[in-house]
């Protein structure tokens, strides 16, 4: 059986994707799924994850500071069988590279499994206070157990 292969996507590959993996690497049988992250931006390659991050992630017990920034290829869409976007504006980018209606296929709003057919956005918390990660952490963990339950479990 192959591995499904996960990517998260957000705009510069340091707070909400790198969360995104962590949460989903901390539900999945790593023989059965590979989780990975990037960005659609090229602001913070090869950069740790922002600090807030890493902090709200190991409060969580999620160890998130092995990561490193990348930006998003056409080439992701040969490699993943899921690319998740954090938001509309990066769900844009990363159709815009599509080559094919399959690849379009693989891409989906990640807080769709939270909240079916909202397409709302996980809020960028780069700008804001510590608290804007928390809000991201508890709302990428639930879409996270949904995916895991709908797509990876049959359910």
């Amino acid at each position: 059986m192959a591995k499904v292969k996960v990517l998260m996507v957000c705009l510069g590959n340091i707070c909400r994707s790198p969360l995104a993996k962590g949460i989903l690497d901390s539900l999945v049988d790593h023989d059965l799924v590979e989780v990975d992250s990037a960005g659609t931006g090229d602001y913070h390659l090869g950069d740790r994850p922002d600090q807030r991050s890493i902090d709200v992630a190991k409060k969580n017990g999620l160890d998130i500071t092995n990561q490193r920034g990348r930006q998003f290829t056409a080439a992701d869409f040969k490699r993943f069988d899921y690319i998740m976007a954090m938001d509309n504006y990066n769900y844009e980018d990363i159709i815009s590279l599509a080559e094919s209606e399959e690849d379009k296929s693989k891409v989906k709003l990640i807080l769709n499994y939270a909240l079916p057919g909202e397409n709302l956005d996980v809020p960028d918390p780069y700008f804001g206070g510590s608290s804007g990660f928390d809000d991201v952490y508890d709302m990428l963990t639930k879409a996270c157990h949904n995916f895991v339950d709908k797509e990876l479990n049959n359910g």
